[in-house]
């Protein structure tokens, strides 16, 4: 078992005085700052921006991709890993949409954002 490093006597005195040893976290606030270009790339890959961002186009663009008459009766509510929900006003539209049009539909959407993006439609009544 290594032995804990030595501490000098001015580190002694003050922890003994203050109560707490912050001598760790001092040596922790010492490390040197890091260029943003050099953090950055990670942490944007991190929050999955690109993803968000796709996502969000989804629903600004789904008026002019898909049929006007499905619209005026469905709204995409959000994505969320790759299932796309979408509110649908009657039950009566759910069947129609469900039966007759979620191929058409999942078809444009993943032409335009790719299936990696959108790999399933959930529709519900809302």
């Amino acid at each position: 078992m290594p032995s804990p490093p030595k501490t000098s006597a001015r580190a002694r005195v003050l922890s003994q005085w203050r109560g707490v040893d912050y001598a760790p976290l001092e040596v922790a606030r010492a490390t040197p700052a890091r260029r943003p270009g050099d953090v950055l790339p990670a942490l944007l890959k991190e929050l999955r921006l690109d993803v968000r961002q796709a996502e969000a186009e989804v629903v600004k663009v789904w008026n002019n991709l898909i049929d006007p008459v499905v619209t005026a009766h469905a709204q995409p509510a959000n994505l969320h890993k790759g299932t796309l929900f979408v509110n649908v006003d009657s039950s009566v539209w759910l069947t129609e949409i469900v039966r007759y049009r979620r191929k058409e539909i999942i078809e444009r959407l993943q032409h335009s954002f790719g299936k990696s993006v959108i790999q399933k439609i959930s529709f519900r009544i809302g």
